[in-house]
């Protein structure tokens, strides 16, 4: 397609009686299915039993259920499959609500204390415990996939139309995606990446939609997933940067971490301390990453789970009556963390991107 059609920008109007409608559907699904919300009179035994604390790491941690809303006795959740291996009893298979209405004999639970605690346990003859490996559809692990799926099915339309409308104007899901496409060539990899951004051009788009699908999913809709909020998912997206990082370094690269232009006696064998420097930052680079961007997506759900739990601590403590006043000034700054977190998420998929383009570019930069 032409760059002519590929860098045209039309005048848009946004009707603001629609993005008033939009915001109300969200606000609405939002107070419907977050965890507790949807329950409006909260029970005497719940007044004595709700932990906020409990309640905060259940909405932001993972789980091996998809828990959407509780209305009194009523729970709106998918059982998700467990798939376990014990070297004991071999392979199972069974979905995750066979853990609250288990048949008598079943050998197997989600321990509720000690060192194991939130892992599927096995109890032996024996009576002792031992934790099987765990291959289970987590519900992070679910949202992984459903970023995933989300993103092949964009990527496989836009390329369908974009190979049907060469030479023309681009409409509809083309048109919003090919901005995201000249914004990464144009904004990220090519200032940041090098002459060889080219080759770094699809992994960079990738991680960049990637990321900010993730976020989305997790902030928008209320389904009730945390991804980029797993420490071992943003683990998984850095590693992948460490390696394309380190198989993609040139000589001059590997020159300036082992023979840095420094003073001998700062570099000689009996005291290497520009190189433990150079070596400690090249593995600092890729922690960096993995935590910024769990750290700042955790936080949002945090403070959210935190600002809902403190309706039901508030009604606890004080009554039905201070529990419903506290709800309108939580679901206010509950919205606005809401839309908040939404431009963080287009922050961070975006310094995510930056960075790992930048680390590709040191990595083959020419020698000076």
């Amino acid at each position: 397609m032409s760059e002519k059609y590929l860098l045209q920008a039309d005048n848009t109007f946004i009707d603001m009686n629609m993005c008033k409608y939009i915001l109300g559907v969200l606000l609405g699904m939002y107070i419907l299915f977050s965890p507790k919300v949807g329950n409006a009179v909260v029970s005497e035994d719940e007044h004595e039993t709700f932990n906020t604390v409990d309640y905060v790491f259940e909405h932001v941690g993972d789980s091996y259920e998809w828990h959407f809303f509780t209305i009194n006795d009523f729970h709106a959740t998918i059982p998700l499959p467990v798939i376990l291996y014990s070297k004991y009893s071999g392979w199972h298979f069974f979905m995750s609500n066979k853990f609250h209405y288990s048949e008598a004999g079943f050998p197997f639970h989600i321990s509720d204390e000690g060192k194991n605690k939130g892992k599927i346990v096995e109890i032996l003859e024996n009576g002792s415990e031992f934790v099987p490996f765990d291959f289970s559809l987590t519900r992070a692990i679910v949202g992984l996939l459903l970023a995933s799926l989300i993103l092949i099915l964009v990527t496989f339309r836009t390329a369908k139309l974009a190979s049907r409308n060469i030479n023309q104007k681009p409409t509809g899901l083309q048109n919003l995606i090919e901005p995201i496409i000249i914004f990464i060539r144009d904004d990220v990899a090519k200032p940041f990446a090098g002459e060889k951004y080219k080759r770094y051009l699809p992994f960079l788009l990738t991680l960049f939609t990637f990321i900010l699908v993730a976020n989305i999913l997790g902030l928008v809709l209320p389904l009730g997933i945390n991804i980029t909020g797993n420490i071992a998912i943003t683990m998984v997206l850095a590693l992948f940067t460490f390696l394309i990082t380190t198989f993609s370094g040139n000589k001059h690269y590997w020159k300036h971490i082992f023979n840095p232009e420094a003073p001998w006696y700062m570099k000689s064998p009996v005291l290497p301390l520009m190189q433990f420097i150079e070596v400690s930052g090249m593995l600092i680079k890729p922690i960096i990453l993995m935590i910024r961007l769990f750290a700042n997506m955790l936080s949002g759900h945090m403070i959210i789970a935190v600002l809902i739990g403190l309706i039901f601590l508030m009604s606890a403590m004080y009554g039905i009556v201070a529990g419903i006043g506290t709800s309108i000034i939580s679901i206010i700054f509950s919205v606005f963390i809401v839309l908040l977190d939404l431009l963080v998420s287009f922050i961070q998929a975006y310094i995510f991107a930056v960075l790992t383009a930048m680390y590709f570019g040191m990595a083959t930069e020419k020698g000076h």
